[in-house]
């Protein structure tokens, strides 16, 4: 990966009570700012202004101070920040130049609190900080609606090909009722023509004719009112079938579930419960968290700077006159307790706050597993609560399909009663109509029947066509969707796969970057016998709840050369100081670059280097330099005398 463009312009920063400020100005330059001096002189105070003017919450507030301030200005623009005491807790305000300092706590501020370094000295889970910033939650629910969107596609193609596969079907159809049409409209013809050619005998009456031509007709239109009630009569009698295969279809349903119909109620308690426990857990988190700063803090200090009176029992030409603090500092091990003011060995207070880590790992694994009891109980009840109101709507559309029913059944008996009567009054008038019937007008009359049934034939088939064009109509227009419906779904599948290998890629980029550039550090650093420091990316199965799922670690490999020129794989844990330290600051590194954090953040911080001789020291701040716009880095004298003159060195502070 290649490092960013350079910046040119400067960074001035000012600090009043800030860690062990008191006031401060200091002017930053691009390159590399070397804070150089003894211990005690405020470096670690003033690298932490800088983190609060960029938005960190990290910084910590003067002892004696209740407020405090800090100013950064950067291209022409000013960037504040207030630290304010209250109730024992620091509240943060201002304007920084960050809102979210995720990215820039983590890769950037490499202090020796850092959490990158803190997690490789440790041998804790590399990749889940390095993969914190990524929401990987939001990334699997847009996966979902993605996922649901393109099964309600796949769905809609299903059918467009169903329609697809009618169309010759109703095609066909459409044609065979077009030729039928066309013949029965011909025979019509034939018989209309019939009829006009008919010569009735001259003699017989013009009563008896009348007689005749009104029974047929009241025949034809008792014919036609039997036809329609009928069909109406089918009609409902097919409407009833499907309205019984409903009612049939949700009684199965509802069967289905009240099979599995659970009260939600009953685990509310238990959720509030858990609910609590984990408020409770979040409090005891946050004030250890808080502890373990507040004494991180102190330790990068060497503790309390307490004023110490020169021996008075001393001439004034005394070799014990100066500054005691200094010797005391120099000459030993011994801090000052903030807590009593007595001298206590570093070592002692290191374990403690180690211990205090260890706890708040423990409490936040406990806090956890609660969160994933409270997820799996909120699920259960969300489901419960759908079949609930799912059970609601089956027995309301029950309801309405036995109101249906019943008026359906209602009116089949309406129709049937109808039916009936309408057929006897059919029957009589063909009585009537034969008893009329003679050698001149039997032929009249059957002619006339025919006539009539072929027109009701005709409209009902014209009918049928209508409705079979429209289907056509309908399908044709729907098919014109296709198109649009696979363009859509073929973005869905991109779209799908960017999210799927996104976190997969960001891994590797991560194990690359670091693998690439501890090989590179060795190189330039030589560290003995280590042959090569490298993170092995690998599939595991864990336990979440009560489920097994395939998670990713990144296992960190030492491998060491023996005298003899054989190689063998060593633990993290017996890495010397100083190569842990370089191990956390490349992995500190990496996350830097596969994050970009150079586009957000304008500074790179290096404390607490002291562990690496000064040689190596001024090698990792040549080879951070390439990809930071301004580094910053706190350094003792005697350390800060390997690097180049070029630098920009900070002597007061």
């Amino acid at each position: 990966m290649s490092p960013p463009e350079s910046v040119t312009s400067s960074i001035t920063v000012s600090a009043e009570r800030i860690g062990g400020i008191d006031s401060t100005e200091v002017t930053l330059e691009p390159g590399v700012n070397v804070l150089t001096g003894r211990n005690a002189t405020n470096r670690t105070s003033f690298l932490q202004s800088i983190m609060a003017a960029i938005g960190s919450d990290r910084p910590s507030l003067k002892g004696d101070a209740e407020s405090g301030h800090v100013e950064l200005a950067l291209d022409g623009e000013t960037y504040t920040r207030t630290l304010e005491r209250h109730d024992g807790a620091v509240r943060f305000d201002g304007d920084p130049y960050l809102e979210d300092p995720e990215l820039a706590d983590l890769f950037a501020f490499l202090l020796e609190s850092n959490e990158a370094r803190q997690t490789v000295r440790r041998g804790d889970d590399l990749r889940e900080l390095i993969m914190r910033p990524i929401d990987t939650d939001e990334i699997e629910a847009e996966i979902s609606r993605l996922e649901s969107r393109k099964r309600e596609i796949d769905d809609q193609l299903a059918d467009l090909d169903d329609l697809k596969s009618e169309r010759p079907a109703l095609e066909t159809r459409r044609q065979a009722i077009e030729d039928d049409i066309e013949a029965k409209t011909e025979r019509l013809e034939e018989l209309e023509s019939e009829l006009e050619s008919f010569d009735l005998d001259i003699d017989a009456s013009r009563e008896q004719r009348a007689d005749i031509e009104e029974t047929v007709a009241d025949l034809q239109d008792a014919q036609s009112t039997l036809d329609s009630i009928e069909y109406e009569l089918e009609t409902e009698r097919e409407s009833k079938a499907e309205l019984e295969a409903e009612r049939e279809e949700i009684d199965d349903e509802l069967e289905a579930v009240d099979d599995d119909l659970d009260s939600p109620e009953h685990l509310e308690g238990r959720v509030q419960e858990l609910r609590n426990r984990k408020r409770a857990l979040d409090t005891t988190l946050n004030e250890l968290q808080s502890v373990i700063r507040f004494n991180e803090d102190r330790l990068d200090e060497d503790g309390l700077d307490l004023e110490i009176e020169p021996n008075s029992d001393a001439g004034a030409g005394s070799d014990t006159d100066g500054d005691v603090t200094d010797q005391l500092l120099e000459e030993s091990s011994d801090v000052v307790c903030w807590t009593c003011g007595s001298s206590v060995e570093r070592d002692r207070i290191e374990t403690t706050v180690e211990k205090l880590r260890s706890l708040h790992q423990s409490k936040l694994g406990e806090r956890n597993d609660l969160q994933s009891q409270i997820d799996e109980l909120s699920t259960r009840q969300r489901e419960l609560r759908e079949r609930r109101e799912n059970h609601r709507e089956l027995e309301d559309r029950r309801s309405a399909v036995e109101e249906e029913l019943e008026r359906r059944e209602s009116r089949i008996d309406d129709l049937e009663t109808q039916q009936a009567e309408q057929r006897e009054r059919v029957e009589e008038l063909e009585e009537e109509a034969e008893t009329l019937e003679t050698a001149d007008y039997g032929e009249v009359i059957e002619t006339h029947r025919e006539s009539t049934q072929l027109e009701m034939e005709i409209e009902s088939l014209e009918s049928e066509y209508d409705d079979v064009h429209s289907q056509i109509d309908e399908i044709e227009t729907k098919l014109e969707e296709r198109a649009e419906f696979e363009a859509e779904r073929e973005d869905i599948d991109d779209e799908l796969t960017d999210l799927r290998t996104r976190v997969g890629r960001l891994e590797e980029n991560a194990v690359d970057a670091f693998n690439e550039h501890m090989d590179s550090i060795l190189s330039i650093l030589e560290y003995g016998n280590i042959e090569r420091i490298w993170i092995e990316r690998r599939e595991r199965s864990v336990r979440e709840g009560r489920r097994k799922v395939t998670k990713t670690a990144f296992d960190l490999h030492v491998v060491r050369a023996a005298d003899d020129g054989t190689t063998y794989e060593d633990r993290i844990d017996h890495l010397s100081e100083s190569e842990r330290e370089v191990t956390g600051l490349i992995f500190a590194l990496a996350g830097f670059l596969v994050h970009e954090v150079h586009e957000a953040v304008p500074t790179v911080l290096l404390d607490s280097l002291e562990a690496i001789d000064s040689d190596r020291i001024a090698d990792l701040v040549a080879y951070f330099e390439d990809y930071a716009d301004c580094l910053v880095v706190a350094l003792l004298h005697e350390d800060a005398q390997a690097l180049p003159d070029s630098h920009t060195y900070v002597t007061e502070i």
